[in-house]
Order: C-alpha cells, then structure tokens, then sequence
C-alpha cells in the first residue's frame, strides 16, 4: 500500500509540472519520467493538455516517446525508426513494461520468448535482468525454472490501459456486475429460502412438542384412573373379608 501511495504521489508530481511546461522543458520532463526508476504508468501525465500541443512541433518525438512508454514494448520501439535513440535507464525501463505487458495475457513466460523480446543473448543475462530489475523492482513476483526454461509469473503490476482496450474493459466490467447481480438474487433466495424453512422447523417442533404434551397429560390420567381402580377393589375386597 506504500508503494502505491509513494507511486500515486510521484505522478500527481509529475503530472503538476507537466500543466506548466511547454517546449524543451517538457520534453526534458518526458525524459526524466521515461527514466524514473519508480514510475510505470504515464496514460495521466499523457493526459495533461499541454503534451497535446507538442504535437507537430520540434518537441513531437517526445510525445510518442511517452506513448511507447504508456502502451508500447521494446519491440514497438526496434519496429519504429522514427523515434529517437533511448537512454540505458529509458531501454531498461521499457523492458521492464515488456515484461509486465508479457505477463497480461500468459502466467508461463518461456525464456526463449523472454530472450527475443528483451534482446536478451543468454539464460544467465535473462535471469538478472527478472531477478534484479523486475523482482527486486516490485513490479513483479514469480519463480524461476532453469529446468523448464521459464518464467512462472504469480503477481505482475499493471500497464496502462490502451485506448482500445477500454470497450473490451467496460464489457468485462458489465459482465462482472451481472453475474454479481445473479449471484446477489440467488443468495436472496436461499436466504428466503432458508427463513420458510426454518419457520416451517419451529412449527413442525411446536407441534411435536404440542403431542408429547398431550400424550404426557393422558399418561397422567391413566395413572390417575389406575389408582382409583386398584382402591376400589381393595376396598371391597376387604369389604367382603370382614363379611366373611
């Protein structure tokens, strides 16, 4: 919760000073925030207006820079001529998001997979590469399989959501409440359920009750009749003795 609050404070940061920058000195920003150490979401900075009007002008590279880093991999960047050339922190925090953009869609990373998206030459370079600067980053927890050759993904941090991606993430989100919806009236109805069937218990215990009553009050009459039967004939028969 920690590194979320530290992460959320550092992009209002960042976002407040790109709401006044224009020109090199928000192109400078977009560097210094492709290169921080601890920020791996930009689509709110992407949002500030200001990165809007760098559109068209000198500073335009810069703007599809911070959308590589937004919604991009290292492979986008070698698939696109057009952008300019990368910093060591800028290439390691980008095959940092290829990594967590890996980890979306697969939980088993094979490591020749791994190795051809992060121009990675061997198993020892890879290993660091997930241990020292993804593990030890935070940004994502798994086991490593030198038997397998894999990566075994138990926790990856999110990436930014692509624009496209929000009409697939709202229909998710629906589907999600109605099946809460559904889960909601069946847990209603057991409920009611439950409550008829406990009254029809307590009535069913009531009128249980009600019979053991009744079988206990008839027990006690009979119990009554059979003593006054047994004083009646002893008396008379000690009636007919003295007779005799």
């Amino acid at each position: 919760m920690d590194i979320e609050r530290k992460h959320a404070e550092l992009i209002d940061l960042f976002v407040k000073q790109a709401a006044v920058l224009d020109g090199p000195a928000l192109a400078g920003l977009v560097l210094e925030v492709t290169s921080h150490p601890s920020l791996f979401a930009f689509s709110e900075i992407l949002s500030v207006p200001n990165l809007g009007k760098l559109e068209g002008t000198q500073y335009s590279s810069s703007l599809d820079v911070l959308r590589l880093f937004a919604y991009g991999t290292w492979s986008d960047y070698k698939s696109n001529a057009s952008l300019p050339a990368l910093s060591p922190d800028q290439v390691r925090k980008l095959k940092q998001l290829s990594v967590l953009t890996l980890a979306e869609t697969n939980k088993v990373l094979p490591y020749n997979q791994l190795m051809q998206e992060l121009d990675v030459s061997n198993v020892r370079e890879l290993e660091d590469f997930l241990i020292n600067e993804c593990m030890y980053a935070g940004i994502v927890r798994g086991k490593l399989d030198q038997l397998r050759r894999c990566f075994e993904v138990q926790f990856a941090a999110g990436r930014d959501l692509r624009p496209e991606q929000l009409n697939n993430m709202i229909q998710t989100l629906a589907n999600w409440l109605d099946t809460s919806d559904n889960l909601l009236h069946l847990i209603q109805e057991k409920i009611k359920w439950a409550d008829t069937m406990s009254e029809a218990t307590k009535k069913h215990c009531k009128e249980i009750e009600d019979k053991v009553e009744e079988v206990k009050k008839s027990l006690k009459k009979l119990n009554t009749l059979s003593r006054q039967t047994w004083t009646y004939e002893a008396t008379r028969i000690c009636s007919l003795n003295m007779e005799e």
